[in-house]
């Protein structure tokens, strides 16, 4: 009886080391998940960023030279990239990931996508967004220009409905090229992110950076683009809004004067408008903003990015031809 069992013991344990190889061979013949409770692969494998609310972060993707297009994700944005060639540094990709104001404090995945032809990996990077410092302002303004009524309110909707969807078409070229140019001269009257409270009432933070100058003093366009629209609006007053291609838009706010029409291509430097205290302002000043792939950041940033020495456009475009998008 003993012999019995320890026989039936000895054909099980054999079948069950049979088993037990014929899956290792499968799994290194055939590398497909066969369990599906596998974990997924970790994420941030290809590298580690981080930044703060508001700051621009620049990802490079070296090598693939074969490859044919690269697209990131994050936070639901999308992330374009382009071809970047600068004395010194590798051939690779490169990606500008803006960080809103106001995304949540914590570490979120860049996925990218990295297509050659029919083929397609993915690329995951880790990117840690750190909690910004944002200053508090009380102002003192007519209460007209604080408490609207119906008909400033109707009027107001109807005009951020219209940037959505003039935003929402992204131009498919990166038209901007070299380092960014500051608009205007002068001193910083208004911070960006700052939490703003008018007439003792709590606002939304401030999106951009204020700049206080002479009125009638000329505003350069900060690099490169199309002029996507020209406003002229209940809160902002005159305003210019370039289209820098990819997802990536500057706008210039408050204007004296408008010198540019929708459709004009500009250059970095080109005055596109004068200085004024149109809309909801105080005094003469620009309100100089920057929307990146739907993320409100920070002007300032665009200064501090390295392509001071020069970056060669992927096409030289005379029109630029718009893609539908996600309103950001």
């Amino acid at each position: 009886m003993m012999t019995a069992l320890k026989q039936t013991h000895v054909r099980i344990s054999r079948l069950d080391r049979t088993l037990i190889t014929a899956v290792v061979l499968l799994s290194s013949v055939f590398p497909v998940e066969l369990f599906s409770n596998t974990p997924p692969a970790p994420k941030g494998l290809n590298g580690q960023y981080s930044g703060k609310q508001g700051q621009v972060l620049v990802v490079k993707v070296k090598g693939e030279d074969q490859a044919t297009e690269l697209k990131g994700t994050f936070l639901s944005r999308t992330i374009p990239f382009f071809r970047e060639f600068r004395p010194g540094e590798p051939a690779g990709y490169i990606g500008l990931l803006g960080i809103d104001m106001q995304d949540d404090p914590g570490t979120y995945e860049l996925a990218v996508e990295v297509k050659q032809g029919e083929q397609a990996k993915q690329l995951s990077f880790n990117v840690l967004v750190a909690k910004e410092k944002f200053a508090v302002e009380h102002l003192k303004l007519p209460k007209e220009k604080v408490d609207l009524d119906e008909k400033s309110v109707a009027r107001w909707k109807a005009e951020q409905q219209l940037v959505q969807q003039a935003l929402a078409e992204n131009s498919r070229l990166k038209l901007w090229h070299s380092n960014f140019v500051e608009p205007v001269n002068g001193k910083r009257t208004g911070i960006f992110g700052s939490v703003r409270i008018m007439n003792g009432q709590a606002r939304n933070p401030h999106n951009g950076e204020d700049i206080g100058a002479p009125m009638g003093a000329g505003v350069a366009a900060s690099n490169d683009g199309v002029v996507r629209l020209t406003v002229d609006h209940v809160f902002s007053g005159k305003g210019v809004f370039i289209d820098h291609g990819l997802g990536f838009y500057t706008m210039y706010f408050h204007l004296s004067e408008i010198l540019v029409k929708d459709g004009d291509l500009v250059t970095a430097g080109q005055i596109i408008g004068k200085v004024g205290a149109t809309g909801r302002a105080t005094g003469p000043h620009l309100h100089w903003g920057v929307k990146l792939n739907g993320a409100r950041v920070n002007p300032y940033s665009l200064l501090d990015l390295p392509f001071k020495n020069g970056v060669t456009p992927s096409t030289t475009a005379t029109i630029p031809t718009p893609e539908t998008s996600p309103t950001p």
